[in-house]
């Protein structure tokens, strides 16, 4: 009797146990040495998924439970999550695209400090905005300082590669935000927006290039151009280079471009991937055979031939990584961005440009991208290495990617003041 009543009390404690893990849990996906941060809104109605590193939220998902833990299952990004109780933990394996990697969750929801996040109230208003561009619609936030109107210069605001939200948000930073309130306290007016395929904006992203998200840009503008009379655009990345082939189009009457890509999509890729090994510790006689390598699957990716990797003298870990390269870079926009060299253009803008570099950049190199800047622009320009910045235009120590994260500075002071003050020039033309 004492066995039937302990066996039942514990299987009830179990069944209690199960039924409370409703509510928010988080844990660190390892990702080749990588910490990506996920979360899990448990819930047997309405349960989400978040990767606040990614900048994405409310994944929608499916929650199972079992009598010792959990089984989640968030088809949309073809993953899924089976846990087991552990006391206070889940202890369990997430499972994406037939790679599976430990991840232990706990209670709450990770707060990383972001002090230059803005928090209202605030002296200007917003308002929120749709706009279209084919079958993609477009939706953002127009930040319009006090006493606006058709002479106010306006910015649209143009993230970088890979699909972002409005605030260009990326483990929890979020620099549009703090530009746009930034440019808004200072008189001028600004429109960013969610990419297409994201957040609140939609379409079908198997074909988009940048092409068209250079088009999208192009929407807003024709949009703010029916309420302002000066429009110009302020591109972090592949969002400044969108801006600059804007420029070269006449499209716009001014350019801010932000670590702003000039040289080939093929060339930014090699620099990246060399810095990439060399910061893992390998050779530099492997990086160099890797890239060589490399550089021949992005020919072939280019054309659309079939590659024939030669591989030798190469680590295991290498091959493989090379071989995923053809499966996952095989796309519209890869084949697109790889060829995209904007250099040949430059002559042809002749509106005023800003372009801004951090030193310590690690994915577009500042002395490459400024100095064809430099040479190219054939009209007003201002063109600042802005010193010790990574990428995000974060103060840091080598400028990997590996350090966005635990940075809590979201923009250096410096690079807003150069905005704001390049633009108050601009616009009393003193």
């Amino acid at each position: 009797m004492k066995k039937l009543i302990a066996s039942l009390i514990i299987s009830l404690s179990v069944v209690s146990f199960a039924l409370g893990q409703s509510g928010d849990w988080f844990g660190k996906l390892n990702v080749n040495g990588n910490a990506l941060i996920l979360v899990f809104h448990l819930s047997d109605e309405n349960c989400t998924m978040d990767s606040p590193d990614q900048g994405i939220k409310d994944i929608p998902a499916s929650l199972e439970r079992t009598s010792t833990g959990i089984k989640v299952s968030i088809p949309s990004i073809n993953a899924s999550y089976e846990g087991f109780f552990m006391g206070k933990t889940v202890s369990g394996t997430f499972t994406q695209h037939g790679r599976s990697f430990p991840l232990t969750l706990i209670p709450g929801i990770p707060k990383r400090n972001r002090p230059q996040t803005p928090v209202g109230p605030f002296p200007y208003k917003t308002e929120e905005l749709s706009f279209s561009n084919g079958d993609a619609v477009l939706k953002g936030t127009l930040a319009l300082p006090e006493k606006y109107d058709r002479n106010t210069l306006v910015l649209i605001m143009v993230t970088g590669s890979g699909l972002q939200n409005r605030d260009e948000e990326i483990f929890e930073h979020k620099p549009f935000a703090v530009i746009a309130d930034a440019l808004a306290r200072h008189g001028f007016a600004s429109l960013r927006y969610d990419d297409r395929g994201f957040g609140d904006s939609t379409s079908d992203l198997v074909y988009a290039t940048t092409e068209d998200f250079k088009n999208d840009a192009l929407a807003g503008i024709e949009l703010l151009r029916e309420r302002f009379c000066h429009v110009g655009v302020l591109g972090h990345s592949e969002g400044g280079t969108i801006g600059l082939m804007l420029a070269a189009e006449k499209k716009v009457d001014f350019v801010v471009s932000l670590a702003g890509a000039v040289v080939s999509g093929k060339q930014i890729l090699l620099e990246q991937n060399r810095w990439a090994l060399l910061q893992a510790g390998y050779s530099e006689d492997i990086t160099k055979n890797y890239c060589r390598v490399l550089e021949g699957l992005f020919d072939d990716i280019e054309t659309g031939i079939t590659p024939k990797l030669n591989v030798q003298d190469l680590p295991p870990e290498l091959e493989n990584n090379l071989k995923s390269v053809w499966t996952q870079a095989n796309t519209p926009y890869m084949r697109y961005f790889l060829s995209m060299d904007i250099s040949s253009s430059l002559a042809d803008i002749t509106c005023p440009v800003l372009a801004l570099n951090g030193t310590k950049d690690r994915q577009v190199d500042c002395e490459e991208n400024l100095g064809a800047l430099r040479e190219g622009l054939a009209g007003a320009k201002r063109i600042v290495p802005v010193k010790g910045v990574n990428h995000l235009f974060q103060h840091c120590d080598t400028g990997d990617v590996s350090e966005y994260k635990e940075i809590e500075e979201t923009i250096a002071p410096e690079v807003l003041e150069t905005i704001v003050a390049w633009l108050k020039e601009l616009y009393t033309g003193s």
